[in-house]
């Protein structure tokens, strides 16, 4: 028997074309590629090469010390382990730091922190290299970053920038040059042409927008004696256990039980909203006798705060001067389960046919990340319209560490606070850029800073870099997009030619928390929400699921000049903000982790989403969101640790520890495949989607005097009624 021997050869040249035609070995061959020029950029940064200063200002082996073992040091030898390995061979270290990292795996106090790190090696790696296989221009920037790290006579100037925030942090590249023109460039991006105004807009503001906000409330603090506090002995049994239980949910600066009311966010923001109010009837903007109404979620760091919280705050407010000019409402996670449990489950059974409840009970309540609270607030209020009260038109969301400066604001804008919500323009329809049709239904003002207010309402409360400092900047550095979007979107004034307020103005991408209104119809009519997962720039998040699910017309956010509130955060809570720095900047990783991987779980393109987000909130969308939090977070330990300053130190420690148990297991997570946020996506919006659903059949039904949509309509004035505070009786108002 003769082989043909060409034949074979022929089969085995055909095999090895289509193997190398497969994902797996292509992806295998881009890492190979890859990993030469990402050591070579990590090296520039963190290591004194061709002659040159570290990008980053430290090099990562003069922390790399293995024989010191007290905790601070083995937590900076990891990091600078971490750094070394990343930066290849090359370095003189690698082996040494490579055996460190593995040494420590199976140590039981540091296996977590070393694991992570490991872990991070691999998953960087990975993840560039898929990126620049997705992307032949993204392969091109990171050769020829490559190529200029390898340059002597290089700085960290605005030619380093360029290369290596291209890579990280495209944003800021787009931002680089002249700020003004920047400025102008995203102004214009902005613009809003109107086709049609409201023709139904709020004319009494007091009687048809519903005031919201949120109280964040925690136990006392650690050395509070709690038999001392002022409240009642049922409170105070219960507090002495609930001090004991395993927090459950972290936020940045909660109210502690036992905080003096002077010093209390529950009864400041609400003092200057109530004064507000006298003042606007003073000026007959709201009719003597009217109150505005003030729905407050009341959210809680541990579980068995859910049995105190409305007695203590309602103790706070018995115990303060009355606000004579406001109804205040509390809703707390039970009052939130007494409203699916009596209203809207009944009403999807009956109306919808649907039993099953786990759909609105996953988004629709107050505990948890921020992002659940606020859509609450949001979806309340078209609650309130259809079972309270269906004259009420809009929501106005503030933060209870702002207030109105009524007489400033008449004084630079002609106008009170409340009669900057009297326009046309909240509500009205219009082209934006590209030429998409969009629906202004919601509505977002600005912030100054109390300490601001001698150079005027409008000052922005970020300033603009005065230069890019080394260190974390190298490569992600938010303050410079947000500085120019703060300019261009918030500071923005209706007196030109360009944008006039009457046939154009601006929609707002850049949004805060506090200062945001929405038109119930249009909440109702698009439905946006901000997924429970989201527990930072959840104001930013509300919109992204409505960017582009309509073919007819998108909710977008109006710009309204003028509707600025005073922010005293520093003069009020300034200690309580400096205790959070470190859980602040741990959210700020975790915002780009989730806000790269919701972006992709939307069902269009994130370059779509990208092109209308960028710069700011965009730039929490990455193409590679691990690589970006780990060298950002490596680069932020350098710096704690570089000084020989025992409190930086110290607090590195404990960056690294709280960055390790959180960030591991969600980075595992969202390493899934598919994504999957696309799922959790899919059901959160059918739970909105049936919470909607029913509120629309309950009023349809109240319209024909349905005998159960009344009943429900009944159930609920008593549900609210248990909500409305009892106030106090201290005069001096």
């Amino acid at each position: 028997m003769k082989t043909d021997h060409r034949a074979g050869s022929m089969i085995w040249v055909v095999l090895t074309v289509m193997e190398d035609e497969t994902p797996g070995l292509r992806k295998r061959k881009t890492i190979k590629k890859m990993k030469a020029p990402l050591e070579t950029i990590i090296r520039r940064m963190v290591d004194s090469a061709n002659g040159n200063r570290p990008l980053s200002g430290f090099a990562a082996s003069d922390q790399f010390h293995p024989e010191e073992n007290g905790e601070a040091e083995i937590a900076r030898n990891l990091n600078a382990a971490f750094l070394i390995v990343l930066s290849g061979s090359q370095n003189s270290l690698f082996e040494q730091a490579d055996e460190y990292l593995e040494t420590m795996k199976g140590d039981k106090k540091w296996a977590e922190s070393a694991t992570f790190y490991s872990e991070g090696v691999r998953r960087i790696i990975g993840e560039i290299s898929e990126a620049c296989l997705a992307d032949k221009s993204y392969q091109d920037a990171f050769d020829e970053a490559a190529q200029w790290s390898t340059r002597s006579g290089t700085s960290w100037g605005d030619d380093a920038r360029k290369k290596v925030w291209r890579l990280f942090f495209p944003e800021g590249v787009t931002c680089l040059g002249d700020y003004e023109k920047r400025i102008s460039e995203l102004r214009k991006k902005r613009c809003v042409c109107i086709t049609k105004l409201n023709q139904n807009p709020v004319d009494e503001p007091a009687r048809q927008i519903l005031f919201m906000s949120n109280l964040l409330i925690t136990v006392p603090d650690d050395g509070e004696d709690i038999d001392s506090l002022p409240y009642g002995d049922h409170i105070l049994r219960d507090l002495k256990h609930i001090a004991q239980e395993k927090q459950k949910y972290w936020f940045d600066h909660p109210i502690q039980i036992g905080v003096k009311n002077e010093q209390n966010e529950a009864i400041y923001g609400l003092r200057g909203l109530n004064n507000a109010i006298a003042f606007e009837k003073a000026r007959g903007v709201v009719r003597p006798d009217d109150k505005a109404t003030c729905l407050l979620s009341v959210s809680v760091t541990h579980d068995g705060l859910h049995r105190v919280v409305k007695d203590y705050l309602g103790e706070v407010y018995a115990g303060t001067d009355p606000f004579p000019h406001l109804d205040i409402y509390l809703f707390s996670e039970i009052d939130t389960k007494r409203i699916l449990d009596h209203i809207i489950l009944p009403g999807a059974e009956k109306y919808l046919g649907i039993s099953d409840n786990e759909p609105i009970r996953r988004v629709f309540g107050v505990d948890g990340e921020y992002g659940r609270h606020y859509s609450f607030l949001k979806a309340i209020s078209a609650f309130w319209q259809v079972l309270v009260d269906p004259k009420v038109k809009g929501s106005f969301k503030l933060d209870l560490d702002q207030v109105f400066d009524e007489e400033a604001l008449v004084e630079e804008t002609g106008q009170s606070a409340l009669e900057h919500f009297i326009t046309p323009l909240w509500g009205a329809e219009g082209t934006e850029t590209g030429g998409r049709a969009v629906e202004l239904g919601m509505m977002a003002g600005a912030l100054v800073n109390e300490r601001d207010m001698g150079h005027g309402l409008f000052t922005p409360d970020v300033s603009i870099p005065k230069s890019v400092p080394e260190g974390e900047a190298v490569i992600f550095y938010s303050p410079l997009p947000m500085a120019l979007s703060t300019r261009a979107e918030m500071m923005t004034r209706y007196d030109n030619d360009i944008l006039d307020g009457v046939e154009t103005c601006i929609q707002r991408i850049h949004v805060t928390g506090g200062t945001s209104a929405a038109l119930i119809d249009s909440i109702r009519s698009h439905r946006p929400f901000t997924p429970t997962f989201i527990g930072r720039a959840e104001d930013q998040a509300y919109i992204l699921c409505c960017l582009f699910n309509n073919p007819d017309k998108n909710l977008r956010y109006l710009h309204k000049p003028g509707l600025i509130m005073r922010h005293d955060k520093e003069a009020f809570a300034g200690q309580a903000i400096e205790g959070a720095k470190l859980g602040k900047y741990m959210g700020d990783l975790v915002r780009t982790l989730y806000f790269s991987y919701y972006a992709r779980a939307l069902p269009w393109p994130v370059k779509q989403t990208k092109h209308i987000i960028d710069p700011f909130t965009g730039c929490f969308v990455s193409k590679v969101p691990f690589t970006v939090v780990y060298l950002r977070l490596a680069l932020k330990l350098a710096g704690f640790f570089a000084p020989d300053d025992q409190v930086k130190k110290e607090e590195g420690l404990k960056l690294l520890v709280l960055s390790a148990s959180r960030l591991e297991g969600l980075i595992r997570d969202l390493s899934e495949t598919p994504n999957p946020l696309s799922e959790r996506y899919l059901e959160e919006k059918e739970g909105w989607d049936i919470f909607y659903d029913v509120l629309d059949r309950i009023e349809e039904g109240l319209s024909k005097g349905d005998d159960f949509a009344m009943e429900l309509k009944r159930k609920t004035r008593e549900l609210v009624s248990d909500c409305l505070i009892q106030l106090g009786t201290k005069t001096g108002e």
